[in-house]
């Protein structure tokens, strides 16, 4: 079973026990995260969802806060003497996807009030016993 899942504005397909690096979250090691933005799953038949598919979760373990490689930026222009040299490490978290499928919080539908129609139906008995 995968999944396809929005996390930090970037799309991931996700199998249980898979491990990755995505971008930084504002979370620390050991805590649990959910992403309700779940594009299409596959267990046995694909379900696609428009745009996100409801009720369906994806619970992650965040293992650790990371620093990807150093990526080098290096600007020159020849003959004006113009060199500049930067560095740049990206931030990631490292997570750990511990379940694919319904969440807790599934979405409830909406009850119709039957209250309004008891207050109606009630004046009109009372009007009736009036009479």
């Amino acid at each position: 079973m995968y999944a396809i899942v929005e996390i930090a504005g970037l799309q991931y397909k996700v199998e249980q026990d898979q491990k990755l690096f995505v971008n930084r979250l504002q979370a620390d090691a050991g805590e649990e995260v959910t992403f309700d933005k779940v594009l299409l799953t596959d267990n046995g038949s694909v379900t696609v969802g428009a745009p996100v598919i409801k009720g369906v979760t994806v619970v992650a373990k965040v293992l650790d806060q990371v620093k990807g490689d150093k990526v080098i930026v290096f600007k020159k222009k020849r003959r004006k003497g113009y060199k500049v040299k930067n560095g740049h490490r990206q931030q990631f978290t490292q997570i750990q996807i511990l379940s694919i499928g319904s969440g807790a919080e599934t979405p409830k539908k909406a009850e119709k009030k039957a209250a309004p129609k008891k207050e109606k139906e009630v004046a009109k008995e009372e009007v009736k016993t009036e009479e």
